[in-house]
């Protein structure tokens, strides 16, 4: 199996002098593609600072970052821009859509930011995947807050992107709302190949991770395949994140 994402001894240092701050240390990690992976660690780990290494939202101090076979340190911004746009989905805890457009609109924005022709076939499939068939023509305001982050979760897949990061992606939901996402994340890994990333501080969102990755200090301190909510809540307490 290929590698999606590959972190190779990558530190992340915030500051100079007495004042710096190492957000990550060393980290080496593959994440195969066509898998899910969670990224857990109590407040201040460097879940955050994982996952925008990971994805080119950030220049890491040393190390090495690939996206398949492409090596992202030494990227200016204007080429790490243009990779993001083509090759990365993203979902974040606040949807941002924009409250102007559609859902067909708030779907196909990053196709038209690149200049990029939209594969009809391919939306249509990701509207019906999505379940947002009926909805296309909504706009943000009309809809429940699940429904909004099904467009995100759409407009991230719509590029055909290699690797979906998502950041706490059901921390605004309710419960049955979050279990709807995460089934819905968890089915296009499975039935799409899609890789995800995923940072999250709850354990039943980790549940439904093929992996999950445990920071502290900087540092990947554990990983756990199979993971059941119990196992990670278990896990997390006795790395302190919640005492």
């Amino acid at each position: 199996m290929t590698d999606a994402v590959q972190l190779e001894a990558v530190s992340k240092v915030y500051g100079k002098g007495q004042g710096a701050v190492a957000a990550l240390r060393e980290v080496s990690v593959r994440i195969p593609t066509g898998s899910f992976t969670a990224v857990m660690g109590p407040s201040g780990s460097g879940k955050s600072t994982f996952l925008h290494c990971a994805a080119g939202l950030d220049t890491p101090s040393s190390g090495s970052v690939r996206l398949g076979d492409t090596e992202l340190a030494g990227m200016d911004e204007t080429r790490l821009t243009k990779l993001r746009r083509r090759r990365v989905g993203f979902v974040f805890q606040s949807f941002n859509l924009v409250p102007s457009l559609n859902v067909l609109e708030n779907i196909t924005l990053p196709m038209r930011l690149a200049n990029a022709r939209v594969e009809r076939a391919w939306l249509d499939e990701i509207v019906v995947r999505v379940g947002l068939t009926g909805r296309v023509g909504h706009r943000p305001a009309q809809l429940s807050g699940g429904q909004q982050q099904r467009v995100a979760i759409a407009r991230a897949l719509v590029t055909r992107p290699e690797v979906v990061f998502g950041d706490e992606p059901t921390g605004a939901l309710d419960t049955v709302t979050a279990r709807e996402v995460l089934t819905l994340l968890r089915d296009v890994t499975d039935a799409m190949g899609q890789t995800v990333v995923m940072v999250t501080h709850d354990p039943m969102a980790a549940s439904y991770a093929d992996t999950v990755l445990f920071l502290a200090d900087g540092r990947i301190v554990d990983a756990m395949t199979d993971p059941t909510a119990d196992r990670v809540a278990e896990r997390m307490t006795r790395l302190g994140a919640w005492t």
